[in-house]
């Protein structure tokens, strides 16, 4: 319909006798209508009588329209006649479906002022009916002046067609809405090609790129997104884009950034050398293991910089002959199919090299060298005759440099590059950039090597304080020590085994421990050495019980003022015979703990169980010497297993010590009934427990008594 005319062209009736739920109504519509005007910051207000016909505007509402009482006509044909003639039927239709339905109604219109002039109007309004599930008697609403909304709006497109900036905007289907001039430009399309179109059919390439990931992104999180994409021609350029949701569907600013991309790929070029010292940095500095950290050296150096490479070390700057003191321990190839061809020509090359070759030549000066072209004939030519040369020819190299890793003035090793027929030949630059490399290499060549002696002298000592255990007879013990993966492989962990003179009828008892010293250093090592002989000495001195035994380390660590803590479990096995008993023999098992993780009993079918509980655990050695220590006695089963061990084995970062004793009592009932050999035992619950990493120093030890056959 183009226009309502009267209340009886929608279907209502002409006359109707007021009634109680017509006045109730007129209350509700004038509360309805000054509630809309008051939420509405002061606009207007309207109520449309349907059955009487009667529009009744209010005083802002006539201003609104630039009318008054005497010139509003105050019915729906003048409120027709208000409207721009272009605006009249999409409000009108509005009309009809909140009258139809009894819902609400909105429009935004302009209105003719009778001056002339146009000004912009928001309605909000809802039909009321009269009773349940009948028709509609009263159209009620409000309405405010948007005009100067509608010229920001204008003055934003003037805006955004004035900018130097693309943009443009799609509906909720992903529909071009509006298009501004930068937009044609870059897009290469009108907005009249363009209105209405989907981007995804106008721009297919974009279907499935970044742009309708990001795209769908924003809308769907709610989000704006910045990205960088390509589009390929016949746009073929780099944009980067803005773009975040609004109502009506999502907002997209993009420029076309070509021309920096390019710039940024010459940047990234001339880049990439220090890029390739950076990885070279961090990839040596992340290991201390010499052997690693040229192997990781030549995969840094392939493909960046050569297509294949060499790294030799310096084993022995003393050999009578250069050649028996060097080791070619590093290659690497960037064609899969080249490598056992490098590594053959790396295991024959030293051996087959006269002494005019430049790796000798660069070892002697300290120097590098440069072969600019021809490089195979001339390392071909300092070759003796042989499957060396033959593997060299094979591998072609038309370039190559040797640079010598010095470090702390000497040559520490050398490292030879070379480039094939296909790549540009190596020159003075890249030589420059192969000795930078070769000084940081040099330098984490040589700490890794001290490092590496460090440790062996460390762990040396420390192994030199755990001495072996005795094997008395019937009574298998093994040990282990496992450093730490991070640390200088000492620290305060420590075992012990040892004879006690024995008060009963059993010669002597087998006194072990188990013990952990705070820290994991040199001081803890010191400190560990210290508490070790002391209880030690206690021990076999006195002849003390495992808890008197612990007792008096308390006692000399306080008058000696050892300034340590450390925790540990102390156990004695004595050995009593039994003439005529039915075992023949028993082995009474004495134990006690100071702050130190339970030691656990594997008996002859297998079942796993600990030795101490939380209550059985006294203070850690060092905190009182007036502590009283508890301690268990039980008799020891013929062919039982005792496994004793330090907090590093069951607990890691990912893992609290009581969960690691729950999970190490799992793994000794798997293994115990199949694991008869202790060795393999302790080798099994090392890799089991800790793998190859582990995070804390472990000390082991394991003990079985072992009957002599008949006796059980």
């Amino acid at each position: 319909m183009s226009e309502i005319g009267s209340a009886t062209s929608v279907g209502v009736p002409s006359q109707r006798e007021p009634t109680e739920m017509s006045a109730a109504l007129d209350e509700e519509s004038d509360r309805v209508a000054l509630r809309l005007a008051i939420d509405a910051a002061g606009v207007g207000a309207f109520v449309w009588d349907l059955v009487s016909g009667r529009l009744r505007f209010d005083d802002r509402l006539l201003e609104l329209f630039g009318l008054d009482e005497s010139t509003f006509g105050g019915s729906i044909e003048a409120f027709n006649e208000c409207v721009h003639p272009d605006d009249l039927p999409r409000v009108n239709g509005a009309i009809e479906r909140a009258i139809t339905r009894c819902g609400d109604y909105a429009a935004e219109y302009r209105v003719v002022l009778p001056g002339g002039g146009v000004r912009w109007i928001e309605a909000r309004g809802r039909a009321f009916s009269d009773r349940p599930d009948g028709p509609a008697v009263r159209l009620v609403g409000a309405a405010y002046d948007t005009s100067e909304v509608r010229e920001g709006e204008a003055r934003l497109g003037r805006v955004l067609e004035s900018m130097s900036s693309a943009f443009y905007q799609l509906d909720s289907d992903w529909k071009f809405t509006y298009v501004n001039s930068e937009a044609e430009r870059l897009l290469g399309a009108g907005r009249e090609q363009l209105a209405g179109e989907s981007i995804w059919s106008a721009f297919p390439a974009a279907v499935g790129s970044a742009f309708e990931v990001n795209y769908r992104e924003a809308v769907t999180t709610g989000r704006p997104v910045t990205f960088e994409a390509y589009y390929p021609p016949p746009l073929d350029a780099w944009y980067e884009v803005r773009a975040w949701p609004v109502p009506e569907g999502l907002a997209v600013y993009f420029l076309d950034i070509t021309d920096r991309r390019e710039a940024q790929d010459a940047l990234a070029r001339s880049a990439r050398r220090l890029a390739l010292l950076a990885a070279v940095s961090e990839g040596l500095t992340s290991t201390l293991d010499p052997l690693e950290l040229v192997r990781r050296l030549a995969g840094l150096l392939v493909p960046d910089l050569a297509d294949w490479c060499l790294v030799t070390l310096v084993a022995d700057p003393h050999a009578s002959d250069w050649r028996r003191g060097l080791e070619d321990v590093g290659w690497a190839h960037v064609d899969p199919a080249m490598h056992e061809t490098v590594r053959e020509y790396s295991a024959l090359r030293l051996r087959a090299m006269t002494d005019e070759s430049y790796l000798a030549w660069t070892i002697r000066e300290m120097t590098s060298t440069l072969m600019e072209s021809d490089a195979a004939d001339q390392v071909a030519a300092v070759l003796r005759e042989g499957a060396a040369r033959d593997r060299l020819l094979e591998l072609d190299p038309q370039s190559g440099a040797a640079v010598s890793l010095v470090a702390r003035g000497r040559t520490v090793g050398v490292v030879t590059v070379f480039r094939g027929a296909g790549r540009r030949a190596m020159n003075a630059d890249d030589v420059a950039l192969l000795e930078d490399i070769g000084a940081r290499a040099a330098l984490a060549l040589d700490n890794a090597r001290l490092y590496e002696a460090q440790r062996n002298v460390s762990e040396a000592l420390q192994r030199s304080m755990l001495t072996d255990p005795p094997q008395p007879d019937h009574l298998q013990i093994v040990t282990r020590y496992s450093p730490a993966s991070d640390v200088a492989r000492i620290g305060g962990d420590w075992y012990d085994a040892f004879l006690q003179q024995s008060r009963g009828p059993g010669g002597r008892d087998v006194v072990v421990v188990v013990g952990d010293v705070v820290g994991h250093d040199v001081e803890a090592a010191a400190a560990m050495g210290q508490v070790r002989g002391l209880l030690r000495g206690i021990a076999v001195h006195s002849g003390y019980a495992p808890a008197a035994v612990l007792s008096g380390v308390d006692e000399v660590m306080d008058t000696l003022r050892l300034e340590t803590t450390a925790t540990a479990v102390v156990a004695r096995l004595e050995h009593h015979p039994r003439p005529g008993a039915e075992l023949g023999e028993q082995v009474v098992l004495r134990w006690a703990h100071a702050g130190h993780p339970p030691a656990l009993l594997i008996r002859p079918n297998g079942e796993v169980t600990r030795l101490a509980d939380v209550e059985d655990n006294d203070l850690l050695l060092g905190l009182d010497p007036h502590t009283r220590r508890v301690e268990q006695v039980a008799f020891l089963e013929p062919h039982a297993t005792l496994v004793f061990y330090t907090d590093g084995l069951v607990e890691r970062r990912d893992r609290d010590v009581e969960e690691g004793i729950v999970a190490l009592t799992e793994v000794l009932r798997e293994l115990s009934p199949a694991t008869q050999d202790l060795d393999e035992l302790c080798d099994q619950l090392l890799e089991r427990m800790i793998g190859e990493q582990p995070e804390d120093d472990v000390a082991l030890l394991v003990v079985r008594w072992t009957p002599e056959t008949g006796e059980a």
